[in-house]
């Protein structure tokens, strides 16, 4: 199966998820499934009958609301059986709507405030450090997410520490809760800002799998960010960059034109 065929079923399965359960964040999901993609379908090393094999790389998602992709990426990949996404969100069920680390194999951190995925990214790399673990850490952010001053300062402690096994990815859709990122906070000059405390940066469009594998993939000499360019509500017309998609979940008529358009 393709890399886009893998992504494509993910999203199928994110909307059965959404219209079962009623939630929300289905826009924040679909702008990172090719980043999901190209992370464990290619680049990560990781294997799902062993997830916590002790060199692993570690993947944190720290815009947490968008737990429904991480898990139906984890279940495509192998980590936990497809039927489990049916418990996603309702009472009674196992898949909470932010991230719990204690529920299924794969998810590494458990999360729900923004703003604290990166420092727990940088925490293990010093950990790793420490233990000569060759395992890398990335750690998936929203754009919105960097108006958080705790971001800030893990980026110039990371810089400081010179952590090349870190590499970071903003999820770069510029719609946040309440509207458009650079309307509410500017960062139009979000790579310069980056460079600027130290990182090596590099943009990409966040839905091209084979662009966002080669930046994953080179190697660094610090800690690394992807500025990548994304869609909110991807792959399906009537969310894409529609910021009411940031609260709603697809009714009987709108699933199924989504299942279609998906076809």
């Amino acid at each position: 199966m393709t890399n886009q065929a893998i992504a494509t079923d993910i999203r199928r399965s994110i909307l059965h998820m959404m219209h079962a359960s009623k939630s929300s964040h289905i826009g924040s999901c679909f702008s990172l499934i090719e980043i999901l993609v190209a992370l464990y379908f290619n680049s990560l090393n990781i294997d799902p009958n062993e997830p916590q094999k002790w060199d692993r790389d570690t993947v944190i998602l720290s815009k947490a609301h968008a737990s429904a992709a991480l898990y139906a990426t984890l279940a495509h990949r192998g980590f936990f059986p497809c039927s489990y996404l049916e418990r996603y969100y309702i009472d009674g069920g196992l898949l909470p709507g932010h991230l719990d680390k204690t529920c299924v194999p794969g998810i590494e951190t458990s999360g729900g405030s923004l703003g604290h995925g990166l420092s727990l990214g940088i925490g293990m790399a010093m950990a790793h450090r420490l233990d000569q673990n060759s395992g890398k850490i990335f750690v998936i952010l929203g754009d919105g997410e960097c108006n958080e001053g705790s971001v800030w300062e893990a980026i110039m402690l990371a810089s400081t520490l010179k952590l090349a096994t870190v590499t970071a990815i903003v999820d770069y859709n510029k719609i946040q809760s309440f509207g458009r990122t650079n309307e509410i906070i500017n960062q139009t000059n979000i790579a310069q800002r980056w460079e600027s405390f130290g990182w090596e940066v590099y943009e990409a469009n966040g839905h091209s799998i084979p662009e966002l594998i080669g930046f994953f993939d080179k190697p660094q000499q610090g800690p690394k960010v992807i500025i990548a360019h994304t869609v909110k509500g991807k792959g399906v017309s009537f969310m894409e960059d529609n910021l009411a998609w940031h609260y709603k979940s697809p009714n009987d008529a709108q699933l199924a034109q989504a299942l279609k358009e998906l076809e």
